[in-house]
């Protein structure tokens, strides 16, 4: 069983590690990237899904001797609803940078400055979510590495 379990933990590992690298590439060019969307919202998917098998595991008398690999395991569920909470935050904190109160006074700037704001918005974003992704990476290698006696 605990073969199986860190197996979990180095696919959550993986799931994240790849929107994290495409995510950090992008961020860097300063492109936005629909496939690090997309990978993002699968590796979050699958820390919910590891978190529930590891729940089910817990319900049927099967545990770890190791008490930190709980908070490894499930951890990544609050960094994700965490760095969601900041990526929505992230758009106001763009206008309040540049004085404008709203997305409608986005809306009365010129066409060329509202790209800039909406790019550099979705760059705080996903730059939030790679970074969120990265702890998770983390936080499943840990998971794995302290996967004992299930």
């Amino acid at each position: 069983m605990t073969e199986a379990v860190v197996a979990g933990a180095l696919a959550l590992a993986a799931f994240n590690a790849v929107p994290m690298a495409l995510g950090a590439w992008r961020w860097y060019r300063w492109e936005s990237s629909r496939g690090f969307w997309v990978g993002l919202r699968v590796a979050q998917v699958a820390a919910l899904a590891y978190a529930v098998a590891i729940g089910v595991l817990a319900a049927f008398g099967y545990s770890s001797t190791e008490s930190l690999f709980y908070l490894y395991a499930l951890l990544p569920l609050a960094v994700g609803f965490v760095a969601e909470q900041l990526r929505v935050s992230s758009a106001q904190t763009i206008l309040d940078q540049h004085d404008l109160a709203d997305a409608q006074a986005v809306g009365a700037l010129p066409e060329g400055e509202q790209h800039e704001l909406v790019a550099a918005i979705v760059r705080r974003e996903m730059g939030v979510m790679t970074l969120s992704a990265l702890v998770v990476v983390f936080l499943a290698l840990r998971a794995a590495g302290t996967a004992h006696g299930f």
